[in-house]
């Protein structure tokens, strides 16, 4: 028998940012995450959320909304990934929250929905820890508010 070893994760390739050199004001690399009825569909399988909301347009309209509308949980999870990009390293990330204000409406189309998320240095804290704040938008309308994460860098 021969022994066999799992392969090993490549090594990152992005330097964490240092906390001393990281300015009140630095931006973050701002990204783009589309948004389908194909992805709310697969997100609610990893999530176990499959409320009719998020993949059925007569329900979603049936209860009032404009059309089916993206999990806020997910939306959420797209605007930290601007965060623990930047930062190398998810367990970073030692507070994150936000305010939900407005829904992402996602279309039946084959482009869906933009969710726009830019992120920008707000405050050096203690212990090494600097605030992010982030700007959350889809269709030129902010989609979250008091968007915020306390990241510990090295």
């Amino acid at each position: 028998m021969t022994e066999q070893t799992a392969p090993t994760a490549p090594r990152p390739t992005h330097r964490r940012p240092a906390y001393d050199t990281t300015e009140v004001g630095t931006e973050l690399p701002a990204r783009t995450f589309p948004v389908t009825r194909e992805t709310l569909v697969r997100y609610a399988g990893a999530s176990g959320d499959f409320n009719p909301i998020h993949w059925s347009e007569r329900f979603a309209k049936g209860v009032g909304l404009e059309n089916v509308i993206a999990h806020g949980m997910f939306t959420m999870a797209e605007a930290a990934r601007v965060v623990t990009d930047w930062a190398g390293d998810p367990g970073a990330v030692v507070e994150y929250g936000v305010r939900f204000t407005r829904q992402v409406v996602v279309p039946d189309d084959d482009e869906g929905a933009l969710i726009e998320v830019a992120g920008k240095v707000a405050a050096k804290l203690d212990d090494e820890k600097v605030r992010v704040d982030l700007t959350v938008t889809c269709d030129g309308k902010k989609v979250l508010g008091m968007a915020r994460a306390v990241v510990r860098l090295g």
